[in-house]
This record gives C-alpha cells, sequence and structure tokens, in this order.
C-alpha cells in the first residue's frame, strides 16, 4: 500500500448486514443462563435476574434505529502505524471553535459521547456562549468499536496518544485538547506527557495516582479522601476483569465473541458492579454492549489491559510527572481522585471540580454537566 493511501481519511458508515442481526436474534434466543448463584445478588458478579431483564431488553432493542442515529454523524477511518482508525468528526457551526478529543472508556467506544456532542460542538443551542464551541474528534481506540481489527501489539496507552496526536494533525489542527474517562483518563495523562507543540491540556474524570508509601501524603488528607481510599480497596475487590484481561486477554475473549450475555455480563461495570449507584439507561447499555458484539471488539479491547500490564513491568520507580494544564471532574458515584497524590504526579493541576450526582460513565448518565465543565476548564485557558 502506497503512503498516500495509507494516510487517507474516508468515510465510514456503520453497517451491519440482517444476516448479522438474525445471529444475534438467534443467539439471544437459545441463551443459557448458569445456575444461580447462592441469592442471586450481585455479590459474586452479574446475577441471573438481571441477565434475564437484560435478555429480554436486548430482544426488543431496535439496532436499526441505534445505527440510523449513530450514521447521523460524520464517520472517518483512516490508518496510523498500519491500523485503521474510526472516528466520528463533528465540526462547529461557530467560528474559532476549539479542537477537542474526546477519548472513550473501557467497555466502551465512541458512542460513549453520543449525548455530548451537541452541547459541546453548539453550545448557544444548550445555553451556554459560541465562544465555547469545540470541534469534536471521537476515535475508537485500536482494537476497540470499529477501529478493527488489531493489526499488531503493542497499543499501549502512550502509544494511543501518540496516534491520537498524528490524527490531530491530519486533520489539519494545529492546536487542540482532550477529555478523557478510564482508558481515556489514561490516554489524555499520555498525551500532557508528550505535550506536542499545540496542546492546550486535559480534561479527565480521574487520575490514577495512588499512595507512594510516604507517611507524609497521608499526613495532608482530609475526611473525604480517606472514603476514596475505601472506595479504590472496594474497586480492586471486585474488578477481577483487570487481571485476566491484563494475563489471559484471547482466552477470555474466546467466550465474549461467542455468546452476546456472557459480553453482556463481562460489561458489568456499566453497572459499577450493581453497587446502585451507576445511572447509565438500559438503553445506553445496550448499545454499547451492541456496538462490541457487532464489531466484535472483545479481543481487542481485552488485549490493550495486557499491552498496558506489559509496558508497566518495565517502568522505574514512579509515574512520570504530567506538567501539561490538567482538569479533573470527581463525580461522586465514581473512581475518587485523591488531590495529594493526583498533584504529586500532575504538577499543573489548575480545575477540580465535584458533582454530587454522577459515576464513572458521567458522558452516559449526566452529559449536560460534563459539557458544561469540558467548557468551563478550557474557557479558564484562555
Amino acid at each position: 500500500m502506497n503512503t498516500a493511501t495509507a494516510t487517507a481519511i474516508r468515510p465510514f458508515r456503520v453497517e451491519v448486514s440482517q444476516a448479522e442481526l438474525d445471529d444475534l436474534r438467534e443467539r439471544l434466543a437459545r441463551t443459557r443462563l448458569p445456575q444461580p448463584a447462592p441469592g442471586d445478588d450481585w455479590s459474586t458478579g452479574t446475577p441471573n435476574h438481571y441477565l434475564r431483564a437484560a435478555l429480554e431488553a436486548w430482544r426488543e432493542f431496535d439496532w436499526r434505529a441505534a445505527e440510523a442515529r449513530i450514521n447521523e454523524l460524520p464517520h472517518f477511518i483512516t490508518e496510523i502505524d498500519g491500523q485503521p482508525i474510526h472516528f466520528i468528526h463533528v465540526r462547529s457551526p461557530h467560528a474559532g471553535a476549539t479542537p477537542l478529543l474526546l477519548a472513550h472508556t473501557y467497555p466502551g467506544s465512541s458512542v460513549d459521547y453520543l449525548d455530548v456532542i451537541g452541547p459541546l460542538v453548539d453550545p448557544v443551542a444548550h445555553g451556554g456562549r459560541a465562544e465555547d464551541a469545540f470541534d469534536v474528534v471521537i476515535p475508537d481506540a485500536p482494537g476497540y468499536g470499529f477501529s478493527q481489527p488489531l493489526a499488531a501489539g503493542g497499543w499501549t496507552v502512550g502509544k494511543v496518544a501518540s496516534a491520537y496526536d498524528q490524527l490531530m494533525r491530519r486533520l489539519g489542527y494545529e492546536r487542540y485538547g482532550i477529555h478523557g474517562s478510564d482508558n481515556g483518563a489514561m490516554v489524555a495523562r499520555e498525551l500532557g506527557l508528550l505535550n506536542p507543540d499545540g496542546f492546550l491540556g486535559l480534561h479527565v474524570l480521574q487520575l490514577f495516582s495512588f499512595p507512594s508509601g510516604d507517611p507524609a501524603e497521608f499526613e495532608r488528607l482530609e475526611p473525604a479522601d480517606y472514603a476514596g481510599l475505601e472506595h479504590m480497596q472496594w474497586f480492586q475487590s471486585v474488578g477481577g476483569y483487570n487481571t485476566m484481561n491484563a494475563s489471559r486477554p484471547h482466552t477470555v475473549a474466546v467466550g465474549l465473541s461467542d455468546s452476546p450475555i456472557g459480553l453482556l455480563a463481562y460489561s458489568e461495570l456499566f453497572e459499577s458492579f450493581g453497587n446502585g449507584t451507576a445511572l447509565v439507561p438500559m438503553e445506553k447499555l445496550l448499545l454499547e454492549v451492541s456496538v462490541n458484539w457487532f464489531a466484535n471488539a472483545a479481543a481487542g479491547m481485552s488485549q490493550s489491559y495486557y499491552e498496558n500490564a506489559k509496558a508497566a513491568e518495565g517502568e522505574g520507580e514512579g509515574p512520570a510527572v504530567n506538567a501539561a494544564p490538567t482538569g479533573v471532574a470527581v463525580f461522586a458515584d465514581d473512581f475518587q481522585t485523591i488531590r495529594v497524590f493526583a498533584e504529586r504526579d500532575n504538577s499543573n493541576i489548575v480545575h477540580w471540580s465535584r458533582f454530587e450526582r454522577g459515576g464513572h460513565y458521567a458522558a452516559l448518565e449526566v452529559p449536560e454537566v460534563l459539557a458544561g465543565d469540558i467548557r468551563a476548564f478550557f474557557a479558564g485557558l484562555a
């Protein structure tokens, strides 16, 4: 393939064949649930009573309507370092809009941000100011969503960040910022470490900074920070998928790629492991899982954990310090970023906000609130 072809930006449409839809319906109809766990609650994982309700909702889910909504947006695909990268690119109607990357979650994709696009690209229509408008670029990370197939190994969050910078340059943007959550927050921080020319800053929902072991750090913690530490411990106790993905990604991907209800069950993070705090509507959860099913993305998503774990083995003591302008939005029912630790690893935190409603998937739960905080952060950099 010549260079011009490899770097071309081509239009893309999400098109699921009727045969694929029929296959999903047949698989759902043949679902065999496991024997229920004692109590059939969330204590050991996704329970049967939840799966039965989700199964019935999925059988009624109107994929064609969802597909039409997705395709109302401009989609494109290009190749970077031999890897297909699918992305949504929506330009603002307002002159001088700030270019903004939106980096998605695990186990999400570019559809994380469908409800955030309008408030960002046309803030005037949502009660904001024209000067706070953005052009948005929403890629699927390699192996996620429609950035398929995964062409090679090595796609760590650092390499994804570098690819995203190439994508923005290819689109003609000389300056831009990024927002990210979960996996996307880690990509955003890596862009902060790269701090390429024209990089404006990063806005994230989480900075994954942890105690260093220095007793002086704990002397500076506030009561709310100790609640954050308890949340970290709880998350580690239920987040077994981290270990499985990071060690045997292809083994787990076999079941997730062959069983739709298995894929849905393994996506329990959308339900915050059933702790009762998640605000993600079933309709949005089913959209996310349907995209992952039709894209056959399970293997690539799991592989990303493996690549990051391998890269971490070769890192020195302590994380590198991000000096780019950084904004953090902490939602009540999400991972609680602890400022004492975050400021140790990120030396230029210029925006910090807390919200009493919303969680790990704020873009799906409270999109207008999230869009407002993104606008506030970048307006503050002007």
